[in-house]
């Protein structure tokens, strides 16, 4: 009696407004850079940092999801290994 999970998906809406908040943070963020009262070498500065962040944190969102699919996939291999134990298994066979 095994149970497949089911695989969430998100909606459109959700994939929508993830990709719209992302957009007006990098462009909030980028226009604050480009109107800071500073050095052009200060704002290049910040700007390649703000760029580094967020593909740092593309990374990390990827590998902590690989990570957690890694897990699912050896916990269904693990549960399959213990039906068939279970289905092979005689409680009345003489030792």
């Amino acid at each position: 009696m095994s149970e497949t999970p089911v695989k969430q998906q998100n909606t459109a809406a959700f994939y929508g407004q993830a990709v719209a908040s992302f957009a007006v943070a990098m462009a909030a963020t980028g226009i604050g850079i480009y109107q800071l009262d500073a050095d052009v070498w200060v704002r290049a500065f910040l700007a390649i940092a703000v760029l580094y962040l967020v593909t740092s944190a593309f990374t990390l969102a990827k590998v902590i999801r690989d990570r957690q699919e890694a897990g699912q996939i050896v916990s269904r291999v693990d549960q399959a290994r213990l039906e068939k134990l279970l289905a092979e298994h005689d409680p009345f066979e003489k030792l």
